[in-house]
């Protein structure tokens, strides 16, 4: 077999993700070389999301996507959530590795659940997602902007700037840095980044061996359930980056979505819920939904000078 030569972002969480991947790529007997890439994203480490992002939606896979389309790199890892609701027609998703958890954690030195946070707490994420249904959850909660990997996060935390963090569950548990985890937060308190927790095996369009050759990795489930999500930030527009949730669950034998979309400071969420048997058409009734709630007006004020900035999803 030709030697496989993949390609992913630096972080310590992104080498793991890249690694799960080779290893069972090579448990079929694949030579698989891992060529690391740095990105927008990871060079702007250091500032906060909206800053960083300008008019740029994926700077978490710019550099990545190019190396795929000059055929430096064969395949890509990224975390599904990183990538956009609809993909360049020269790239596909080959395959969509079983999720691990999806929803987010909360985590603290000192508070056992979220709703123990004293009045005025401070709590960290670099997530307007987050944020927003924070500040709708809880007004008097300080939000503090914080970016970096997972290991330096939980060191600003055990250093005492906040109060709590709120990460994604899925890193910590392959991080196995679950040892502050405290509560995993119902989607309907926080619902997650749509294809939080799963990850995406990226090739170039119309390579129809290496596709055969990467089906093995793909998990029906989370392939449908994604796909429902994903098809939700398709009807909302995908590249308008006002804080969305949506996650999608495998409920006798079809799917219940839940979704919300909301303003940065909390001072509107819509959020909706329905089942249905086909991904693609729930994702798009519950987007249709939560547009004749109001998301229509807030994702157009988000395109008109003075409305909301627009950001990449959280890493």
């Amino acid at each position: 077999m030709a030697r496989l030569r993949l390609g992913t972002r630096g972080s310590q969480l992104a080498r793991w993700q890249a690694e799960h991947i080779a290893a069972k790529l090579r448990s079929r007997g694949h030579e698989v070389e891992i060529q690391i890439i740095k990105t927008t994203g990871d060079s702007v480490a250091k500032m906060p999301l909206p800053k960083a992002a300008g008019s740029t939606k994926a700077i978490f896979i710019k550099e990545i996507e190019e190396a795929l389309a000059e055929g430096s790199i064969g395949l890509a890892v990224h975390s599904l959530k990183d990538l956009p609701a609809e993909a360049p027609a020269e790239f596909e998703i080959a395959a969509v590795s079983e999720r691990a958890e999806p929803r987010d954690a909360f985590v603290s030195q000192s508070v056992l659940r979220l709703s123990d946070l004293p009045r005025g707490a401070s709590v960290a994420t670099s997530s307007l997602r987050r944020q927003a249904q924070l500040k709708a959850l809880r007004a008097d909660l300080k939000i503090v902007p914080v970016r970096g990997n997972v290991d330096s996060r939980l060191r600003r935390l055990q250093a005492g700037e906040f109060d709590a963090i709120i990460l994604a569950a899925a890193g910590l548990l392959r991080l196995q840095r679950v040892e502050l985890l405290r509560e995993l937060i119902s989607p309907e308190i926080i619902c997650p980044a749509a294809g939080q927790g799963a990850l995406a095996i990226e090739i170039r369009a119309g390579e129809a061996e290496l596709r055969r050759q990467l089906e093995f990795l793909n998990h029906a489930e989370t392939s449908r359930a994604t796909h429902c999500e994903r098809a939700l930030l398709k009807k909302l527009g995908g590249g308008c980056q006002v804080p969305i949730g949506a996650l999608a669950t495998i409920v006798d034998g079809g799917l219940q979505l839940t979704a919300v979309v909301a303003r940065p400071d909390g001072s509107e969420v819509l959020r909706a819920i329905q089942r249905g048997k086909d991904a693609a058409e729930l994702g798009a009734a519950v987007g249709e939904e939560l547009l004749q709630k109001g998301a229509a007006r807030i994702l157009r004020e988000a395109t008109v000078p003075g409305g909301m900035a627009a950001v990449p999803q959280q890493p």
